[in-house]
């Protein structure tokens, strides 16, 4: 039987929201309409050191702004990361039980930026942890020193496919290719690959759409989900934006909505990001909608695009 079509959006509320993501959002958008499907909008507010409540408003507001509604999800409370930890405790249990996660006590800056979405150049994982080799006896010494220790996901010696809807195919050892991910770190804050891979199972998503800086994450999302007992999204992944050479990045504040704003109307916004990503020829104001006549994955650009 076939699935119905779920999409989503998933952002992170560490900032004002950039050009990248809301490039991101469109295209988002306009692949689940066009297959006529339902949209969840979820916060992926797993730190709480970066994640606040005015950025999460303001995502918000900006994106019914630039006409890109949603139809379940946030502010419900069970659509943030921050309010599902009980979820992820449960998966956490079931791979457990299997022995797929072991106790790491390696350094505390891979643990502080485990609970969020890898940024090219921030892939943490490590084959070769040292902490996955340690005996029964050397574990229990370590846990009685009274150092917490952050826990990390065993990942396949094997490869792993996914038919990116855009990239074509694309395969990864994870084991060899970023090696075990930290599911959980010292403090109790469940990591990202756990987190987003236990909702879009839970939440019934059946296609993603994101930025390509996380196709490398696809293969590894992909398998966890199906050991979790799941059924894995399609995946597609769409080009980044990037000013001088590099990604944009909310930690940065790199040309947020909150700039563009003052500078365009939502059509002449959405017009920019459809030519940027080769959705229509020429420069000009359009709504989401109206883009849905011409939405084609087939003239998305595969480049990234250098403004």
């Amino acid at each position: 039987m076939e699935r119905p079509v779920v999409g989503r959006f998933a952002p992170s509320p560490s900032g004002y929201m950039h050009i990248g993501n809301l490039l991101s959002m469109l295209l988002a958008w306009l692949d689940c309409r066009a297959l006529g499907g339902e949209l969840v909008f979820r916060m992926e507010d797993l730190d709480p050191a970066r994640s606040k409540p005015v950025f999460a408003e303001a995502m918000a507001e900006d994106l019914r702004w630039l006409g890109l509604d949603w139809d379940r999800g946030w502010p419900d409370p069970d659509f943030a990361q921050s309010r599902r930890t009980a979820r992820y405790e449960a998966a956490f249990r079931r791979l457990e039980e299997r022995g797929l996660v072991y106790p790491c006590w390696c350094s505390r800056a891979e643990r502080l930026a485990a609970a969020n979405a890898p940024h090219p150049g921030e892939q943490l994982g490590d084959a070769a942890c040292r902490c996955a080799r340690l005996s029964r006896e050397e574990r229990a010494a370590r846990l009685l020193s009274g150092r917490a220790p952050a826990w990390k996901l065993r990942c396949p010696d094997e490869t792993i496919s996914v038919a990116d809807g855009h990239y074509g195919l694309f395969s990864q050892n994870p084991a060899r290719e970023g090696g075990d991910c930290i599911v959980r770190r010292a403090d109790g804050v469940y990591a990202y690959q756990l987190a987003v891979s236990v909702d879009d199972m839970e939440m019934g998503v059946t296609r993603v759409v994101r930025g390509r800086d996380l196709l490398s994450s696809a293969p590894k999302q992909k398998w966890l989900i199906e050991t979790l007992g799941g059924a894995a999204p399609d995946y597609c992944h769409g080009p980044l934006i990037a000013s001088g050479g590099g990604k944009l990045s909310k930690r940065l504040g790199s040309l947020s909505t909150r700039e563009l704003r003052v500078e365009f109307s939502p059509e002449a916004l959405v017009g920019r990001l459809a030519f940027f990503c080769g959705l229509i020829e020429k420069e000009e104001p359009v709504s989401p909608r109206e883009l849905l006549s011409v939405f084609s994955w087939d003239k998305v650009a595969k480049d990234d695009i250098l403004i």
